[in-house]
């Protein structure tokens, strides 16, 4: 477990063009859902929670369907009174049918269905960030947005987000209402947003919040290649995961752990620091399922690497 043994200073940005202020590091609540992840604990998860407000991370990031609501609860159960001078950020847009099976919905009539329930589910009264989980591929983007602006004239939602957007949908989006911030996958084996997302957000001051710094783990420094996948871990469908791939990331792990040692920091804060630094105006999300976790991951905070550094990790795949 890391050690702060010293006060770590928490960067915060304005979120797109707003004057609202979030720290760059967020907590990522889906493992605290509780589905798909192994056995998690409420109890863990709470203390979590409350040890990332108590570091200073004000930017909780959630969804709906995770933990189909639990963990809006967990989230409004462990924040309190706190959850109102929090930034919370939650999604709509997946549901789960009676078969069990997800899909994809983000129509107007859901959207405002969806959004009463989390306000529920969350115990406030207006929702910092409201973002659209997934593109449907069938409704039109006009009709949501326009939906979403009318729940933001109603004081229901502060700022309107996008999720797992390509850019060209955005551009269509924009005729109705503006939305403040995209949220993508980003580590340093997914680099996929680096060509044309980061140029388009810088462009349009767009908050770029990446999700999945660690690659669900991979990056983490703690897995060796006897790893076993528990029960219902989804992770075990993962090609990054599996046979030849995942010898390399392995072998990727190593180099962010020589690199780290340099700066007296894990290969899990060394990989969340890239991301900080490669996406600058930025925040990145970072899941916790206890309080040793948001520790580490706080220590990604307050420090760069250098340029040589980056050259390095950039190169190295």
């Amino acid at each position: 477990m890391a050690n702060l043994g010293f006060k770590i200073k928490m960067e915060y940005i304005n979120l797109g063009q707003t004057d609202l202020k979030i720290s760059r590091l967020g907590l990522g609540t889906w493992a605290i859902g509780g589905f798909g992840w192994g056995k998690i604990n409420d109890i863990d998860s709470i203390a979590a929670i409350r040890k990332a407000w108590d570091l200073g991370i004000s930017f909780f990031d959630t969804a709906d369907v995770y933990g189909l609501g639990h963990a809006e609860e967990i989230l409004a159960k462990a924040l309190g009174r706190s959850c109102k001078k929090a930034i919370i950020a939650t999604k709509f847009g997946v549901r789960v049918g009676n078969d069990g099976k997800t899909y994809k919905d983000i129509s107007p009539q859901y959207a405002v269905e969806a959004l009463e329930a989390s306000l529920r589910r969350l115990k406030i009264d207006c929702i910092p960030l409201y973002q659209i989980h997934w593109p449907d591929g069938v409704t039109n983007i006009y009709d949501t947005m326009n939906a979403l602006k009318k729940c933001q004239e109603q004081g229901k939602i502060k700022h309107i987000g996008y999720s797992n957007f390509p850019i060209g949908l955005i551009a269509e989006a924009e005729g109705a209402a503006r939305g403040e911030s995209l949220q993508v996958p980003y580590n340093l084996i997914a680099r996929d947003i680096e060509k044309e997302i980061i140029p388009f957000c810088q462009e349009r001051n767009i908050t770029l919040i990446t999700y999945g710094p660690l690659a669900q783990g991979l990056l983490s420094g703690k897995i060796s290649k006897e790893f076993k996948f528990g029960s219902n871990d989804i992770r075990a469908r993962d090609p990054n995961w599996q046979g030849e791939a995942f010898k390399r990331n392995l072998v990727r792990v190593e180099f962010l752990k020589k690199i780290g040692e340099q700066h007296g920091k894990t290969a899990a804060q060394t990989a969340i620091r890239w991301v900080l630094d490669k996406n600058i105006n930025g925040a990145v999300l970072a899941g916790a399922t206890c309080m040793e976790h948001v520790v580490e991951n706080v220590e990604a905070m307050d420090w760069h690497l250098s340029s040589d550094d980056m050259d390095g990790l950039q190169k190295f795949k």
